[in-house]
């Protein structure tokens, strides 16, 4: 019978000899002790390997200009595609990125592709020779979908109907899948490791966590080793990457991006919904690419997405309007967020105030408390079942934090399952109701068009440090749409801790945890993000706000 350590050395020997043509020679790499390797690109690290044209292709943040750059003809599909090939190949190599890689299959479309385009002189959707990536946790033909388990390896995809939507859609769109990118064991954490591929690290701190569940993509698109990423997010596993990383990230409502073919660890768990969110190196990306897919009617192929076509005239309307009423969310009650953040959010409500926007305090500290620990009875339901019937598939240990989660306690029964669900939507309606009499501390009486408010209470923190996630979680509870998007940075010299901060006794275990974590000397120079909270179902709304909230922050 074979082993889990087999089947691990197998399939990383297998990627191994797929990335091989690609790879930097290991003395081309910095040593293993240099933590710092975010610019190793912009030093000319990879000139030996990057033609100066492959560096010009990957250098462009933004996904409609480098769409334009190929059906203009500056570039072909082949050219983009090789760049990316290399580029992440080199970063995954700094920071374990990557799981499943299909470069070959990639490179054969891209010659498909680029023949198109010269036999009908037009180019096949809006993305044509655009790279994509994905969590490893969406169906790409041809190869595994694993979720970060051993015991689901060597179970590739062969039924090209049961691939993703997603792919589906962007495949319709001219774009290229070049490979799959890691994530945690079960998907179930906030950061990236598993038994099966290991650990993602962050390239500004290869001791600090790259964040998760999607962390193999936020490492990449921090190192332009892709352009346009795709994760999943339950508790916040789009948007915490991307505060670590320093991107963009969109958790949308539930059901508006479509979710067919995408497994899911404790599938049937609807009630607190993981939904399918982008991630991009830029805003105008990240609005694009949701743009995109649901102008290809996804409900037409998931039967559970929402009927709702793209309303322009909601985007629009936000994002001309003059005056926004900001809901300012300091703290969520439970964890302290870490200097570089508190002042990153004081000083945005500054400078949006000074624009002419109108600042109110958002406070609902005691609805955050009741709701996370309602929706944490929603993961584990089934007392870890779920989780422990794919770990002891293979016999692989548990990760600690799965080990943790799996045995908080036996399953709960149905009535207190219901029980719970009532519970969950009698928070909802608290919510709501608080939102719609936030008009009663406005200039207007009217009430506020979204909360700004931390991502995290803290920028990337050493690896397996990662524990409150109260932040985003709570927001998928509501089911509301949010986006997070970088601020500012860590200045060791202005953020070091004040009299106040270094008396500051915590709050509770949470908290105990998290407020040691912060060294302004460790994290200096790491992204700051923040976070836009604009409602249920709101996505064209809020990714017009932020674009407006980044334009002022910017100026």
């Amino acid at each position: 019978m074979v082993t889990w350590q087999e089947v691990v050395a197998q399939k990383r020997a297998d990627r191994e000899t797929l990335l091989e043509p690609y790879k930097l020679p290991e003395t081309g790499l910095p040593p293993k002790d240099d933590l710092y390797v975010y610019d190793f690109f912009d030093k000319g690290g990879a000139d030996s390997l990057l033609s100066t044209k492959e560096k010009e292709i990957t250098a462009i943040d933004d996904i409609d200009t480098l769409a334009a750059k190929i059906r203009e003809g500056t570039y072909s599909a082949t050219e983009v595609i090789t760049a990316y090939i290399k580029r992440a190949t080199v970063a995954h190599q700094l920071t374990n990125a990557l799981s499943e890689v299909v470069f070959e299959q990639a490179l054969a479309r891209a010659k498909g592709l680029d023949e198109y385009y010269a036999k009908e002189g037009k180019t096949v959707g809006k993305y044509h020779g655009v790279p994509l990536t994905l969590k490893d946790q969406f169906n790409v033909y041809g190869v595994d979908t694993t979720l970060g388990y051993v015991g689901r390896a060597n179970n590739p995809v062969m039924d090209k109907s049961k691939e993703a939507v997603l792919v589906t859609i962007f495949e319709k769109e001219g774009a290229v899948v070049i490979a799959k990118t890691n994530l945690p064991q079960s998907i179930m954490w906030c950061e990236c490791e598993n038994p099966l591929w290991g650990c993602t690290v962050n390239p500004r701190r290869r001791d600090f966590t790259s964040g998760g569940s999607t962390g193999g993509e936020g490492a990449l698109l921090a190192l332009k080793a892709s352009i346009m990423g795709w994760g999943t997010d339950l508790g916040g596993s789009v948007r915490i990457p991307q505060v670590m990383n320093g991107g963009y990230g969109l958790r949308p409502s539930a059901w508006r991006i479509p979710y067919e073919g995408v497994p899911v660890t404790i599938d049937g768990q609807e009630h607190v919904p993981s939904v399918i969110g982008p991630m991009t190196r830029n805003l105008d990306s990240l609005i694009s690419i949701t743009k995109t897919v649901i102008e290809n009617e996804p409900w037409t192929l998931d039967p559970k997405c929402i009927p709702i076509p793209w309303r322009q005239e909601i985007f629009d309307q936000y994002l001309s309007k003059k005056k926004f009423i900001i809901g300012v969310m300091k703290d969520d009650g439970v964890v302290r967020v870490h200097p570089p953040i508190e002042r990153t959010l004081r000083e945005a409500a500054e400078k949006l105030k000074a624009a002419g926007h109108e600042i109110v305090e958002w406070s609902a500290p005691d609805l955050h408390q009741e709701l996370v620990p309602i929706l944490n009875k929603f993961y584990i339901a089934d007392g870890g079942e779920d989780v422990k019937t794919d770990v002891n598939k293979m016999g692989e240990p548990f990760m600690p934090y799965v080990e943790e989660m799996v045995n908080r306690g036996p399953p709960i029964s149905i009535p207190e399952y219901w029980h719970n669900m009532v519970l969950k939507r009698e928070l909802q309606k608290k919510y709501l109701d608080r939102w719609n009499a936030s008009g009663k501390l406005t200039s207007t009486s009217e009430p506020i068009d979204f909360i700004l408010a931390p991502g995290c209470p803290h920028t990337a923190v050493p690896c397996r440090k990662t524990n409150w996630v109260g932040y985003t979680r709570v927001w998928n509870g509501l089911d509301y749409s949010a986006a997070v998007f970088p601020v500012s940075k860590v200045d060791k010299e202005i953020d070091s801790l004040n009299e106040e901060q270094r008396a500051y006794v915590p709050r509770n275990d949470w908290d105990s945890t998290n407020w040691p974590l912060y060294d302004p000397e460790t994290m200096d120079g790491l992204p700051v993000n923040l976070q836009i909270v604009a409602g249920r179902l709101a996505e064209e709304k809020l990714l017009a706000v932020v674009k407006r909230v980044e334009e002022v922050l910017n100026a």
